[in-house]
């Protein structure tokens, strides 16, 4: 007797691992998943490192890069510009993560996950298309507090509708990590920005924009195919 009750219990955890790794278990006699969804799979650090890279590169020659030149040129004042950018971005970028972080949570069917793939590959021909700005736009700052506060709001409002914040919804809807999602897209913004501040005409004919345009087109149109292979089942 003890030897079947030993055998019974060796025969109830056995099916509890086989449960778990198909991805089920059983409750209160019901199946409760516990497969986790394809954002879940990502790490904090890839969803920053990634966000990161794809912003920076597609920041590169966007408007809002070359707002910061103007309004370096114009200010001389590259702290409270800086400063500006940052608070700009955050916030900004904050509430395009929290839409794509909460879009993610509710439509979690293979369809919405083919359309946020599309929605990189649509940015990857979007990177391509080079940005204008009216460089005769009145702008003007007494102070330095004036500054941050013309800076703040400049780049906010330019930023709405622009390619990096539709970027940042679609990240925020893959990755499904808001706060990674928010600090990597915000950290790339200033990795393209400060130099712009800081080096403006200079660093634009020492560096190719349309080689980093270039770089970042084909980085979103990687992940939107890596998306779609994953999808697809093709990538183990």
């Amino acid at each position: 007797m003890a030897h079947g009750a030993r055998r019974k219990a060796a025969s109830g955890e056995t099916n509890g691992i086989d449960a778990f790794l198909s991805g089920r278990a059983e409750c209160d006699g019901g199946i409760v998943s516990v497969a986790e969804s394809p954002a879940r799979r990502f790490s904090r650090m890839d969803a920053l490192l990634t966000s990161c890279a794809l912003v920076a590169l597609a920041e590169m020659g966007d408007k809002t890069q070359l707002l910061a030149m103007l309004l370096a040129t114009r200010f001389r004042k590259p702290v409270p510009i800086i400063l500006g950018i940052l608070v700009a971005t955050l916030a900004n970028h904050f509430l395009a993560a929290l839409v794509g972080h909460s879009i993610a949570g509710v439509l979690t069917q293979p369809w919405f996950r083919y359309a946020v793939a599309a929605s990189f590959i649509a940015m990857a021909a979007w990177t391509l298309i080079p940005d204008k700005i009216d460089e005769d736009a009145p702008l003007k700052a007494p102070s330095k507090a004036g500054v941050f506060l013309t800076t703040l709001v400049a780049f906010f409002l330019v930023e709405m509708g622009d390619k990096t914040q539709v970027a940042t919804v679609a990240l925020g809807a893959q990755f499904d990590n808001l706060l990674a999602v928010t600090a990597g897209t915000t950290l790339g913004m200033m990795i393209a920005n400060v130099p712009a501040v800081l080096f403006g005409e200079a660093l634009a004919r020492k560096v190719s924009m349309r080689a980093l345009q270039l770089a970042a087109a084909l980085l979103f149109l990687l992940l939107g195919l890596w998306m779609i292979a994953d999808l697809q089942g093709w990538i183990g």
